[in-house]
């Protein structure tokens, strides 16, 4: 059982969510208990089935929390809203692009605004070091292929 010892992350969502002026968000949370926390705190909708994703893309969901498991691939948010909030992230450099790519899509008429909400001193800052670290390496295996596959050329 997790037990909370501060509320700083939630005031920091309560900030962003403020700051969006009215513009739906999308809150991405790794843990059960977060997920907990930020509904008793804010008025949420957990978009799990086809009409919950409807409604987000017809900017019917001001807030709406989503795990990185269940945004995979060819799921469409881009309709709904243009800001996402990592109030918890993923150790896997995949779910973390797939949730990303879920605003960042065909037909996203506003500028995507992704936040990270990182406890300084806590694990949330090793999770980010260590998808930074895997995106640039992902980042530099591309690109040896791409130069080897043009060398080839």
């Amino acid at each position: 059982k997790a037990h909370p010892i501060h509320d700083r992350k939630l005031d920091a969502l309560e900030d962003l969510i403020e700051g969006a002026n009215g513009k739906p968000v999308l809150v991405a949370y790794w843990y059960k208990h977060d997920l907990e926390r930020i509904q008793k705190r804010f008025t949420v909708r957990q978009l799990k089935s086809s009409k919950d994703i409807e409604e987000w893309n017809e900017g019917e969901i001001p807030v709406a929390v989503i795990h990185p498991a269940s945004a995979g691939h060819g799921l469409n948010l881009q309709s709904g809203g243009s800001t996402l909030v990592w109030f918890g992230l993923t150790w896997s450099l995949e779910l973390y692009q797939q949730t990303n790519a879920r605003l960042y899509r065909q037909g996203q008429n506003e500028t995507v605004v992704i936040h990270h909400i990182i406890t300084k001193g806590t694990i949330d800052e090793d999770v980010m070091k260590a998808l930074t670290r895997k995106e640039k390496t992902q980042t530099s295996l591309i690109d040896a292929v791409k130069a080897k596959l043009e060398v080839k050329r």
